[in-house]
């Protein structure tokens, strides 16, 4: 259950760290065991799709591999899948975000049509500025427990492995020490700030043990463009969880 902000004397609401549950992480397992003995994973009762590609972007300190398996399962309902071509996401947000818009680029050129762009958790936060940029080439965009209101609001385990990047991203270039942080002066930050132009679907846990599940709720200010959809199960289980592949199958 969310805790209510402490509010100091001033009055201004302060929002108590967000302790998550890695212990919790664990039932992914349990959720892949139930997604392969599915009917949604078989492909039956879902719509199907009509070979439109879609970018599927793997979440913070995770590859495409991360994806493989709704990759391979949306190429069996009829869409058209691609790699992000991210093999460790844990680059300045940035310069992640123009690769992925060049990735993007090549993919609508390519087949012709605009892209459906499928994000786990930092990965949402990517496509989400994508589409702000890029609205003529995205249909789109479904997040996976993406913190869209608040990017950094996560656990406090999942903060130190930020900071940690955010010391890689120093030694690698000393000019940007903000990388990484809410103060970041690079246009993501503002992208992230933007309602989106295109449609956005949020998928949330309530039961994210990383992301604190009410910073992922996507404001309804977009004349009903964005959905929020709430499932059970963890984090990393999203992207193994049939609830999550149903939502997923009847957005696209």
């Amino acid at each position: 259950m969310a805790r209510e902000p402490v509010v100091q004397d001033d009055a201004t609401p302060v929002v108590p760290p967000f302790r998550g549950n890695l212990l919790g992480e664990a039932r992914f397992q349990l959720e892949l065991a139930t997604l392969l003995a599915s009917e949604v994973y078989r492909g039956v009762g879902v719509p199907r799709g009509d070979g439109a590609p879609v970018v599927l972007v793997p979440g913070f300190l995770a590859g495409d591999a991360s994806l493989a398996i709704m990759r391979a399962w949306l190429r069996r309902l009829g869409h058209r899948t691609y790699r992000s071509g991210i093999a460790w996401n844990v680059d300045c947000s940035e310069t992640a975000v123009r690769r992925l818009d060049r990735r993007v680029t090549d993919v609508a050129a390519r087949t012709g049509r605009p892209v459906a762009l499928i994000g786990h958790s930092r990965g949402g936060l990517l496509a989400h500025a994508v589409g702000v940029r890029r609205p003529s080439r995205v249909r789109q965009v479904i997040t996976m427990g993406s913190p869209l209101s608040s990017p950094f609001d996560a656990s406090v385990l999942t903060l130190a492995a930020v900071g940690w990047a955010r010391l890689g991203q120093n030694l690698l270039r000393p000019a940007r020490p903000q990388c990484l942080t809410t103060n970041c002066p690079c246009a993501f930050g503002a992208d992230l700030r933007r309602a989106s132009p295109v449609p956005v679907t949020s998928v949330r846990t309530s039961e994210d043990g990383i992301v604190r599940p009410e910073s992922c709720v996507v404001p309804d200010d977009d004349g009903g463009r964005s959905r929020n959809v709430v499932v059970r199960g963890s984090h990393l289980g999203l992207c193994v969880n049939a609830a999550v592949y149903r939502e997923i199958a009847t957005s696209l």
